[in-house]
């Protein structure tokens, strides 16, 4: 692999793409150059001459949602133009180029690259579409060698896809290097791509668009019918088909259409699909989407009876808006119904109502479209399936499908409706190969048609995936939550409730597989698990039953064991790392706080969020603040007041992380003991080896008993913050009395001065804080609010 240390980027282009391949290289600790086009005249000042960049760069500090980790991390970027800061390229160990979809401009820029930049370093370009060596033509043999497609999606820091696109001349170190950084410090799924039309992930995801739009115009269903087919309900984003298309715009839609019909001749299905004649209205009549005001879907500017925006759907065949008209078919209910996705394909394959139908023919169609793309567009299987996966967001690959309905019967089911299949598979078939995928000791395999055998993932060891130890006896499992032995003397423990929500079995395996590990001499734990939420805290419904038939006794008792659970997380004989990604909501957050170290996700949204039900933080988290504002006032010295406001303030309205860097902010992450990873797929692995670091000379921590509080010194302080914000409209009349119990926890009560207390003083004022609020009829209101509706209630 080459030996390159990134310091530096140049990116030439601010718009949309550019600006957030910036922000993202930012995020990623990399000091950025972004360049684009001057806009003034000789004379006019820098700032003027910048500020078509500059304004871009701006924008970006104010958009939703949040290209940067961290808002700060925009001051790793220097702004400036064309004309004036070319010459600094030179400087840069990287430069990519995304400037306008022309190549006659991209030439352009790249004359301009071959002018400054220094030998050796790496050019690529973030094209979604024009063929890479047609812009590397001309260029120098140094160029050629460092020079390749890196094609991010939009938006950067969410969209987890980089395809690398090298050309002949490509140097192979090069290459690897891309996939290996990619990956490992910019927390990418890279994946290496033919330079063919639009690549893997565009080439198979517009077809699978396209599909769709065919099969619902031709079978009648409405557009929205067609997106809640089309979303969650196979494993897909919310948005659906339609919204999809919304989003990313029409005349993009359209334009990548017809490039892959114009440059794919020989492609046997997109060759025969033409630009549906509602597609081309909404074109015409610059409907774009989103970004236009209306597409597919229109807003009306009303409110329906519950305060929602109504919005209209585009009749496919009269061309007309009009109210939704979203079918009730019986498969949406059995769908909804079945928690598992292999399940659920199952159960579309045997579906008899037409939206079954749709999704049987949309998905035949995707398998033996994906079957004639290798070796077309990708050597192996894996690609395609990872490529949609991190581009646009499936919970699984065309081929994972696949293997969920059988290889064998998707074959014969799609012969019938007139597909051809990949040759490859029907070989793989009658070789005795009844998969695609497989796993054996512990390790995922995928079937490579080149080799005609089965060969392990590429990076496998760097990566924990605890779908690849099913097969194996578990170390210990409830109905919640499962113990993994994922080597090296080292246990796992994985949620696995419905939205990975603590209850009893949650709480009773973490206590047990504690003591499993320190009984029987394992080196440590990692808590962690693959799934989209880390959790999203607390059963709210078990707390709700016991606070609305008043059984006050074994909601206490139920609080003092969630209490004891995390402390027991801190205080065990072994080192405890916990791994997140998604929501850490809650009773995730208490725990998180009170492990040895986290490894977070970037893309880890942390909060403590209780006050939305009307309580406050009982499994710990009040405590733990004011035991964190007790070691930063002995560190820094006589900052008591602010720095316990602003503890106040994280805890009584309810802020949420939206990065794991700004975790850091909130003190929900502490610099001396947590870390972030950029990749997702890698935090279990690293909370791993953190583990490993942390076993060899741990020592059991002892319960501390020199937390320092300010009793009515703070109180006083912070009844005026709570009453700030009731005057500035911020709280109602309810908010104020749960934040006056988060004060009275975090100031140690109402002592008449300063002094220090244990921590199960502290828990014990917590959890009485948490009961007594769970009496309150508001509290209540506001728990049934967010079970029924999933969202707040203010009162």
């Amino acid at each position: 692999m080459l030996n390159k240390r990134i310091r530096k980027v140049a990116v030439l282009g601010s718009g949309l793409m550019g600006t957030g391949i910036a922000a993202h290289l930012a995020g990623c600790g990399l000091q950025v150059l972004m360049l684009d086009l001057p806009t003034a005249s000789d004379g006019a000042s820098k700032t003027n001459i910048n500020k078509i960049a500059a304004d871009s760069l701006a924008n970006a500090l104010k958009a939703k949602p949040a290209p940067f980790y961290d808002n700060k991390f925009a001051g790793r970027i220097t702004v400036g133009n064309f004309d004036d800061d070319f010459p600094k390229i030179k400087d840069c160990d990287w430069i990519i180029e995304v400037v306008v979809e022309r190549l006659d401009i991209k030439k352009l820029i790249y004359d301009k690259v071959e002018k400054f930049r220094s030998k050796g370093t790496l050019v690529s370009s973030n094209t979604s579409g024009i063929p890479i060596h047609l812009m590397a033509e001309g260029r120098s043999d140094d160029f050629k060698k460092h020079f390749c497609g890196t094609h991010f999606f939009n938006p950067v820091r969410y969209m987890r896809l980089l395809e690398v696109i090298p050309t002949a001349d490509t140097d192979e170190n090069v290459i690897a290097f891309f996939m290996h950084y990619g990956d490992v410090v910019l927390g990418k799924q890279t994946v290496l791509c033919k330079d063919t039309p639009a690549f893997i992930a565009n080439r198979v995801g517009v077809y699978a668009m396209a599909k769709i739009f065919q099969l619902t115009h031709e079978m009648g269903l409405g557009i929205d019918t067609a997106d809640a087919l089309t979303g969650p309900a196979i494993g897909r984003p919310k948005t659906g088909t339609f919204r999809l298309a919304d989003l990313v715009g029409m005349d993009t839609a359209v334009h990548v259409i017809n490039g892959m019909k114009q440059n794919c001749p020989d492609d046997e299905q997109i060759s025969k699909m033409e630009v549906p004649k509602f597609l081309q209205f909404l074109v015409e009549y610059k409907f774009f989407g989103n970004k236009s005001g209306q597409g597919f879907y229109k807003k009306t500017g009303e409110k329906d009876a519950k305060g929602r925006p109504v919005i209209h759907a585009l009749n496919l065949d009269s061309l007309e808006y009009g109210p939704s008209q979203k079918e009730k078919l019986p498969i949406l209910d059995t769908l909804k119904q079945i928690e598992e996705l292999p399940r659920r394909m199952k159960a579309i394959f045997k579906g008899t109502d037409k939206g079954a139908d749709m999704l049987r023919r949309s998905f035949l169609g995707l398998f033996a479209y994906v079957s004639n793309r290798v070796p077309e567009i990708s050597n192996t299987i894996f690609a395609i399936d990872d490529a949609l996966r991190a581009g646009f967001a499936w919970e699984v690959g065309p081929f994972q499908y696949w293997d969920m309905v059988g290889v064998a019967e998707g074959v014969d089911l799609a012969k019938k409706e007139g597909y051809t299949i990949g040759a490859w598979v029907e070989e793989m078939l009658a070789a005795g190969h009844e998969a695609f995928y497989k796993t054996e000791n512990g390790k995922r395999l995928c079937y490579n048609p080149a080799s005609k055998q089965y060969e392990a993932l590429p990076g496998g060891e760097s990566f924990v995936i605890l779908d690849a130890y099913r097969s194996q006896k578990p170390v210990y499992s409830n109905a919640e939550c499962t113990l993994h032995d994922i080597g090296d003397g080292v246990l796992c423990l994985e949620f696995h409730s419905k939205m990975n929500a603590i209850g009893e079995g949650i709480l009773r395996g973490i206590n047990d597989s504690i003591q499993i590990a320190e009984e029987q001499g394992w080196k440590g734990m990692v808590i962690g698990n693959n799934a989209a939420q880390f959790t999203v805290g607390a059963n709210l419904m078990m707390v709700a039953m016991m606070a609305y038939q008043q059984e006050w006794d074994e909601l206490n008792m139920a609080t003092n064991i969630f209490q004891q659970t995390s402390m027991r997380i801190r205080y065990s004989a072994i080192p405890v790392v916990i791994a997140t990604q998604g929501y850490v909501f809650g009773g995730g957050c208490e725990f998180s706080m009170h492990a040895d170290s986290v490894v977070a996700a970037a893309e880890s949204y942390i909060g403590l969020v209780e006050v939305g039900v009307g309580i406050i933080p009982g499994g710990g988290g009040t405590k733990e603040f004011a035991v964190r504002l007790s070691d930063e006032i002995s560190r820094e010295g006589d900052v008591q007041i602010p720095r316990l406001i602003d503890k106040f303030k994280t805890i009584a309205t309810a802020q949420v992380a939206t990065s794991a860097y700004e975790a850091f902010n909130y003190g929900y992450l502490l610099p001396q003991k947590d870390m972030v990873v950029h990749n997702t797929a890698r935090n279990i692995s690293e909370a791993k080896l953190k583990v490993l670091e942390l076993a060899d000379n741990y020592v059991q921590p002892i319960p501390r008993k020199d937390i320092n509080v300010l009793g009515r010194t703070g109180l006083g302080a912070l009844y005026i913050a709570a009453h700030s914000l009731q005057l500035g409209n911020y709280a109602s009349e309810h908010d104020i009395k749960i934040a006056k119990k988060v004060a009275f926890v975090l100031c140690g009560g109402d002592l008449t001065s300063p002094q220090q207390v244990s921590e199960q003083y502290l828990l014990d004022l917590e959890r009485e804080a948490f009961l007594s609020l769970c009496g309150e009829q508001k509290t209540l209101e506001r728990i049934q609010f967010m079970l029924e509706n999933g969202k707040p209630l203010r009162n």
